[in-house]
């Protein structure tokens, strides 16, 4: 476990007032369990008190937000990244098809999606995004219909990625599906972020994704119908 045994006096003077699991949680805008699961990936330097109490380094919370802060605007512009292509040829004109997200970072579940996508839904617009960060950011922009989302990703895993959409009445219209390549124990820890939420083994997906999706459309047009 990344978790340091607790600083000397001097130590915690220098700390300047660790924070405890509940204030990092508020300030990140996750669930306790993400921040808990982001101390033992080794993303939070964290050590505990004699009762068992977790305090997370001030410093350590400042640096990955500071990893994460947008670059300036009068600095040069990013390079176009592969997150922010679409995956697949736009629907035939006239027609708008639903908004698909997939958040997953391995070349070949992005490429077997995406045949899915084109074989099953022709009319459905597929949006890639490579890891977390960037996948929450496109979800902000786009407000897909459905998420596809990996739980194992890099920059945000899934589960806490999950975990801050649902914390957003934007992302009330959408539909969640998690593919992955996890299972049994292995899903354990992201338990807290999956109820309720399909979840289809990378495996099965050719199986298991098209009717999975066909339910989860048909869900968001239900939705869309009443709200008209």
């Amino acid at each position: 476990m990344p978790q340091h045994a607790r600083p000397t006096p001097a130590e915690e003077t220098a700390a300047g007032a660790d924070c405890t699991t509940v204030e990092v949680a508020r300030r990140l805008g996750l669930a306790v369990r993400s921040v808990q699961l982001m101390v033992d990936r080794g993303e939070l330097q964290a050590w505990k008190t004699p009762g068992g109490h977790r305090r997370i380094a001030r410093a350590s919370v400042d640096r990955w937000l500071a990893q994460r802060r947008p670059r300036d605007a009068d600095a040069a512009p990013p390079r176009r990244r592969a997150s922010d292509r679409v995956a697949v040829a736009p629907p035939p004109e006239g027609a708008g098809g639903p908004q698909v997200l997939l958040i997953e970072d391995s070349r070949h579940c992005q490429n077997l999606v995406s045949l899915l996508l084109r074989q099953h839904f022709p009319q459905l617009r597929l949006t890639l995004a490579d890891d977390g960060i960037a996948g929450l950011a496109l979800a902000g922009r786009l407000q897909p219909a459905v998420l596809l989302v990996d739980i194992l990703l890099p920059g945000i895993d899934g589960a806490t990625l999950i975990t801050g959409l649902r914390s957003h009445a934007a992302f009330a219209a959408s539909r969640l599906i998690v593919i992955t390549a996890l299972q049994g124990s292995e899903l354990e820890p992201y338990r807290f972020a999956l109820e309720g939420v399909p979840v289809v083994h990378k495996p099965r997906l050719v199986v298991e994704l098209p009717p999975l999706l066909r339910a989860a459309l048909a869900a968001t047009a239900a939705r869309a119908a009443l709200a008209a």
